[in-house]
């Protein structure tokens, strides 16, 4: 059961490692510039793969749940569906259901751990696999593995090698299950920390924090929902950008001091931010330098967190 990119992986190990009686994914969802209907990352997958493919409009309707329980699956293996799913779903495969998560629990339960372990400025963080519950990633803990985070990886970047490195971890649990010897670790649900759902609005650059914050908030927001500010009433997206510690700010939050080879120098509430990569309004991404010169940037000139501010 899963449904994006980064479910894919996980999707490869476990058909390689057991038998997969069918794939539960989202339905088909508009999708690039004309909308049409596309299928998700892990349907296209499974249909490469052969396998039968469910794509239930509410996974947790009783018709879906008799149809899995018809199927006999002794486990289900989820990550990232996209659904909360209902104590009476969990309880249809015989030996339960285990579930891939992408932190080291229980730091950062919720829908978007990666990006969470990013804005906080982790230099390590993991992957998980647990035993669902009732609860949003509060289950039994079964394995986990550790990792740095470097520090040019973006959200995008550190996702997509957590799904490689989480693939075998599931399959291994998956197997260590079925055996009857998979590990049960309690997690202590007053600990750790919860990430919730992003919205678009949570991209804002907000220039009064610390340029270091705002580095990690770039890394973080990157490559969804973006890390936005703005400029003469367009949108700017920052792709990536590096802070100047030894530099001070010597300008109110926002206001360029620099703009040459190098990229773009914007005053925050401490230190400076350097942009190195942006996307204007409209257009593709570009070296920040580039976007400076034909934008005729020039040092003084304010960038906003939102549109209606001054510039």
């Amino acid at each position: 059961m899963g449904t994006p990119a980064f479910a894919t992986p996980s999707l490869e190990a476990v058909a390689r490692a057991c038998d997969v009686v069918a794939v539960v994914t989202q339905p088909d969802r508009p999708r690039g510039r004309g909308l049409r209907a596309a299928p998700s990352a892990v349907a296209e997958r499974a249909q490469a793969l052969g396998l039968d493919t469910l794509k239930p409009a509410s996974p947790n309707d009783e018709s879906v749940r008799a149809d899995l329980a018809r199927r006999g699956a002794d486990l289900f293996a989820v990550v990232a569906f996209g659904a909360i799913l209902s104590p009476a779903l969990l309880a249809t495969p015989r030996l339960g259901a285990i579930n891939l998560h992408g932190s080291l629990l229980p730091d950062y339960r919720g829908a978007s751990p990666v990006q969470a372990a990013l804005r906080d400025g982790r230099v390590a963080t993991g992957v998980t696999t647990l035993w669902m519950d009732e609860g949003v990633d509060t289950g039994d803990v079964i394995l986990q593995r550790w990792t740095p985070v470097a520090p040019d990886e973006d959200a995008g970047a550190l996702a997509a090698r957590l799904a490689v490195l989480g693939a075998p971890l599931l399959a291994e649990s998956l197997l260590l299950a079925h055996a009857g010897r998979a590990p049960r670790h309690p997690q202590d649900r007053a600990r750790g920390s919860y990430a919730r759902r992003l919205r678009k609005e949570h991209g804002a650059m907000d220039w009064t924090r610390p340029a270091e914050a705002l580095w990690h908030h770039v890394r973080a927001m990157t490559p969804w929902p973006g890390a936005t500010a703005w400029h003469h009433g367009r949108r700017l997206q920052v792709s990536r950008a590096v802070p100047l510690h030894l530099l001070p700010a010597g300008a109110p939050p926002g206001t360029v001091v620099a703009a040459g080879a190098d990229g773009v120098d914007v005053a925050c509430g401490a230190g400076v931010l350097r942009l190195a990569r942006v996307r204007p309004e409209g257009r593709a991404e570009m070296d920040a330098a580039e976007w400076a010169r034909g934008a005729r940037l020039e040092p003084g000139e304010r960038l906003t967190a939102n549109e209606g501010a001054h510039t």
